[in-house]
């Protein structure tokens, strides 16, 4: 992306050089244009306006009037031009180029004079609706490029030139067909001229033009059309609200809000419309109800930031936004609506598995479409789409070339079906309006120095975020004396405006976070970015805890509860954790059945409804898990103290007791609020070390201080049975059709004083990871039940809907061309071949986590949800869990949607008030739930990225294997089985590469890479790349600061 000095060197070359005395108006040709530029009196204005009149009169018949022959006698205007010029433009609507040339210099004052003519009237009828002269002056300009790259009034006759005759023709037609079609409103528009030079013009793609008019008859007249993105009346899809309402807007079925109108004002040294004015709210609710709009997300690819998606809502492949211009300044993560584009702008791709840019090559390039089109009236199209952001050095302006549709009455293609070449049409659409800003408009960046300009230029290093003009007022105080201090220093920047003539936004600096590649500098950044509220907690929060400390629990709330401090109860959790909030029960009944308790800490009790604190729970809906800190959701009092389920101390629960058998099946179920005392705080070594060695006599020195009134081998055998019971749910669950997509994470060991990494290492999950999450699915699955059963209209639940169909195919097909016999049918057929298919060596799970990988890519979120909201039941389900309702319940410490839920079960039990939520209300809080639950994944993954190439660049080069994830047609992923991380290797960047070929046949790709071989006597060396092929990498940092890249090694002959 460029500042907009750059353009100038994209025009320099359309404009005529000029000296110094000459005027900035290009030099014209003809007689008339000179004679023109020559006379500005009065008599001869009023002349060009008899004229106007007098050509409308010989169009209907009349012959010249006698005024008109008395002021061109004045003039000195020859017969023989007068004559001539209004027989030369008859209505005829195709021009050769042969009869351009005969026409000569009376096309010019002809056109000027129908211009004359529908502006006067344009004029007229704007005084009477209280138009503005700046207004007119934006809604009939005339575009021209000038040599700053802005666009020029083209209200001279000077802008007119005899090489773009044919195109004015053209235009002038049209601008006959618009007052045709909109004498109802009796404000004809007047035509524009699209800037271009002849040889542009040459070679521009005729295609049919949809007709505005009302008349069936004039609809085979044909036009070709040359328009800027940014100039779109003929290329803009039609109005949802009809054909010609809205025709003379500058932009498809919107009206200018009042900040672009300010922006887009006519005149000399205006600034061209970049993007699209937004649809009006009653425009854009007309349009949805009538299915004309769609509604959804927005994901910008963050490897390919020009590559944009949202879901179809026919659960189809996504819709593909080409472009910053398409994306009209919405941000990652915003809720649009958008207009599907005419289908000859659709995109080819080559599968539903790769509509994201499967193919370096594919996504560089503009796929066209040729197709039969049924004899139905067609939407006109831009020939030219401007990307003016696409490049971080150059502005892009790709031309789209498109082809010549034909009437064959021939159906059209069902765009989801594969083309004869094996090729699939994913439709394309643009932003016409932006429903919720879900970006924060906040991103981490460094700051440039423009000489010469109010102005610094922001840098963010997410692409996916313009570049931000902030004022030098707001820049630190040495910044323009000193910028060079400033080159590594990293800026929040917070976007205010962007208006719709810019490539840039504008913002304010928001902090100074300090010098790239430190660690706290950086983490604060990622939060700020990720709109993570990590500020500290105002008085009036801290004032809803309770004063007295330490606390102990009211005797009359003792008395309202069920008491089970005697129980042997304990939790198990990480080593580091210090918000505990669930524990553990289990004993032995005389019958030889069990009775197993989960145990919630009661955050509900502290946390009333409507405070403020509930509001900033509300606000933050999830604590965020760092690498080296958490961002909790409730003042640390909370977390670590009052709510926690600290061992040895009274504590208030939330409790679901079942009576179980030993082989998992449930005979009796128990919902209250309960009183427990933890007798044991074990973490997942400790417990893994018990199930590991039943038989071991563990001491004291091995175990947490432990409660005496339940010695350490009573706390064994509990561990024991509840491993036992999970064994056998799990096996149930599994058996019953439930899927786990296991991934591998990243953990680290930290310096306790630096918090520096010094080790790192891929996370194991154990048995004793399995016994707790059992435990809690089994609570879960339990408390939705209850809930809905007691509020079927108010129940917070979590759905998961069901894989992309149509990503499910490809992968099937994809899988069976690699030879991996996968089904793919179900939840519980797919769980069932990743753990049977894929063999028992050494490197199976490794192949487990690529094919979990692949598996993942058509999986869809699970969500939070209120049950009024979704009429049918059947959208309830859970897909990986295979159940029909499922909710949050065991970690409302961290997750505010547990704390509603803990609301509900109080109500429904009789022991808490009534939630004082309605539905909506409670639908609005899930979706709030379902943002923040996304960003907080992902700057835990930020944060793990972060440390790991502070690990490289401390620790590095790293060897290791790598087995491939993935092909494209100029690189490939891999995932690094030492660590875990996947990383993309380019063919381009391989030291020692002759070169490398891709090969694709069917859905399976590959890339042969030519090696130079080390001994210049022996053949070239060739190593094939494709899916589950192991190589060898090196992990090496970066010259940017917290990065690392993947260095593909030479490989052995040996092992080739």
């Amino acid at each position: 992306m460029d500042s907009p000095r750059q353009s100038k060197k994209a025009n320099l070359n359309r404009e005529p050089k000029r000296s110094h005395n000459q005027s900035s108006t290009p030099p014209q040709k003809d007689a008339y244009a000179r004679l023109l530029s020559q006379h500005s009196s009065s008599k001869f204005s009023l002349y060009l306006e008899q004229y106007a009149k007098d050509t409308s009169s010989q169009r209907d018949g009349n012959g010249p009037s006698p005024l008109l022959k008395v002021q061109s006698d004045r003039l000195n205007i020859p017969q023989r031009k007068r004559d001539q010029v209004p027989n030369d433009f008859s209505d005829s609507s195709d021009f050769s180029p042969s009869s351009m040339k005969s026409k000569g210099e009376d096309s010019s004052l002809s056109l000027y004079m129908e211009k004359l003519s529908t502006r006067s009237v344009q004029q007229d009828c704007e005084r009477k609706q209280g138009v503005s002269d700046r207004q007119r002056r934006g809604q009939r300009r005339d575009t021209a490029t000038s040599h700053d790259g802005d666009i020029e009034s083209g209200e001279e006759l000077g802008s007119l030139k005899p090489t773009d005759s044919k195109k004015h023709q053209k235009q002038q037609k049209k601008s006959k067909d618009s007052k045709e079609t909109d004498s109802s409103a009796g404000c004809p528009q007047s035509p524009k001229k699209a800037s271009t030079s002849g040889q542009e013009q040459d070679k521009m793609t005729k295609s049919k033009k949809k007709n505005l008019s009302k008349h069936p008859e004039e609809e085979k007249s044909k036009e070709g059309t040359f328009k800027s993105g940014a100039d779109t009346q003929m290329s803009r899809p039609k109005s949802p609200h009809g054909k010609d309402k809205k025709q003379q807007q500058p932009r498809a079925s919107s009206t200018n809000s009042p900040a672009d109108k300010s922006k887009n004002r006519g005149g000399r040294g205006s600034k061209k419309q970049v993007f699209e004015s937004y649809m009006t709210s009653e425009e854009v609710s007309h349009g949805l109800k009538r299915g004309e709009l769609i509604q959804g997300q927005l994901r910008i690819n963050p490897k390919k930031y020009h590559e944009a998606f949202i879901p179809s809502p026919d659960d189809t492949r996504d819709i593909f936004l080409d472009g910053i211009v398409a994306r009209n300044r919405a941000l990652n993560g915003d809720i649009v609506v958008v207009q599907v584009l005419p289908r000859e702008q659709w995109k080819v791709v080559r599968s539903d598995t790769d509509c994201e840019g499967a193919s370096e090559s594919d996504t560089q390039r503009e796929n066209t479409v040729q197709k039969a089109q049924m004899k139905t009236a067609r939407t006109p199209r831009p020939d030219v789409i401007m990307e003016d952001q696409c490049s971080d050095q150059d502005e892009l302006i790709r031309k789209v070339q498109n082809t010549t549709l034909t009437d064959t009455g021939e159906p059209l293609e069902d765009p989801s079906n594969p083309r004869s070449n094996g090729e699939i049409l994913q439709k394309t659409a643009k932003v016409v309006y932006i429903v919720e800003k879900k970006h924060s408009r906040a991103a981490t960046g460094f700051l440039k120095f423009l000489p010469d300009k109010p102005f610094a230029m922001f840098s963010p290093v997410d692409h996916r975020v313009p570049r931000i003009n902030v004022q030098l007022a707001d820049c630190p105080e040495d910044f323009c004396s000193r910028p060079g201090d400033y080159t590594n220093t990293l800026f929040i920047c917070r976007i205010t405006y962007w208006a719709a003539d810019s490539n840039f936004a504008e913002g304010q600096l928001a902090k100074t976070l300090g010098q790239a590649g430190e660690i706290e500098p950086e983490t604060e950044g990622i939060l700020i970015e990720y709109d993570v509220d990590f500020s500290e907690f105002s008085d009036e929060v801290l004032g809803c805890l309770p004063k007295n400390l330490p606390w102990t629990i009211p005797p009359e709330e003792m008395r309202q509860r069920r008491d089970l401090r005697k129980e042997c109860i304990f939790t198990i959790d990480p080593a580091t954790a210090r918000d505990l909030d669930d524990a553990l029960s289990c004993k032995q009944l005389p019958d030889g059945n069990f009775e197993v308790g989960v145990h919630i800490a009661d955050v509900s009790y502290f946390v009333e409804e409507g405070n403020a604190l509930d509001a900033i729970a509300s606000q933050r809906a999830t604590s965020v898990y760092m690498v080296q800190k958490v961002i909790p959701m409730l003042p640390r009092l909370l977390c670590e103290e009052l709510c926690s389920l600290n061992p040895l101390t009274d504590r208030l629960t939330f409790s679901v007791i079942w009576k179980i058998t030993p082989e998992g099946k449930i005979l009796s179920e128990w919902f209250g609020r309960s009183v427990i005392r933890s007798s044991v705080k074990l973490s997942y070594d400790h417990a893994q070390s018990m199930i590991e060695a039943p038989e071991k006599m563990f001491s004291a020195a091995e175990l947490p201080p432990v409660d005496p009134e339940h010695p350490i081998d009573e706390i064994h055998q509990a561990v024991l049975n509840l491993h036992s019971i999970a064994k056998n749910l799990r096996s149930q669950r599994f058996s019953g059709g439930a899927l786990r997509l296991d991934q591998l994470k990243l953990s680290f060991t930290l310096d306790k004083e630096t918090m520096m990494p010094q080790g790192c290492y891929v996370y194991q999950y154990r048995d004793s990871n399995k016994l707790v999450e059992e435990f809690m699915l089994l609570a879960n699955i339990a408390t939705a039940h209850h809930i809905h059963r007691r509020f079927p209209e108010l129940a917070l639940l979590r759905r998961h809907p069901p894989p992309k169909a149509k990503m499910v195919d490809e992968l099937q097909e994809l899988c069976d061309q690699l030879g991996i016999d996968i089904d793919l049918s179900s939840a519980g057929a797919l769980n069932k071949s990743l753990n049977t298919t894929l063999g028992d060596d050494e490197y199976s799970p490794a192949r487990k986590e690529v094919l979990t990988h692949m598996c993942s890519r058509p999986m869809q979120m699970a969500l939070y949800f209120c049950s009024g909201v979704l009429k049918q039941e059947q959208f309830f389900k859970h897909y990986a869990l295979n159940v029909p309702l499922y909710t949050h319940f065991t970690s409302p410490i961290r997750r505010y949607a547990d704390i509603i839920v803990h609301r509900l079960l109080a109500s429904s039990l009789n022991c808490g008030p009534h939630l004082g939520l309605s539905t909506q209300q409670v639908q609005k809080q899930a979706s709030h739930c379902n943002d923040k639950k996304t960003l907080s994944k992902r700057v835990q993954e930020l944060s793990s990225e972060l440390f790991f190439g502070v690990f490289v660049k401390d620790c590095g080069p790293l060897d290791s294997e790598a087995m491939v994830m993935g092909v494209l047609d100029q690189s490939f992923d891999v995932l690094v089985l030492k660590y875990g991380v996947q990383k993309r290797i380019y063919c381009k960047s391989i030291t020692g590469l002759a070169s490398f070929h891709h090969h694709k046949v069917g859905k399976k790709s590959e890339l042969t890479l030519v090696w130079i071989p080390e001994d210049p006597e022996k053949p070239p060396v060739e190593q094939v790349i494709s899916i589950f092929t192991l190589v060898e990498v090196q992990l090496k940092a970066d010259s940017a600061p917290m990065k690392y890249s993947a260095v593909l090694k030479r490989p052995e002959e040996n092992e080739l």
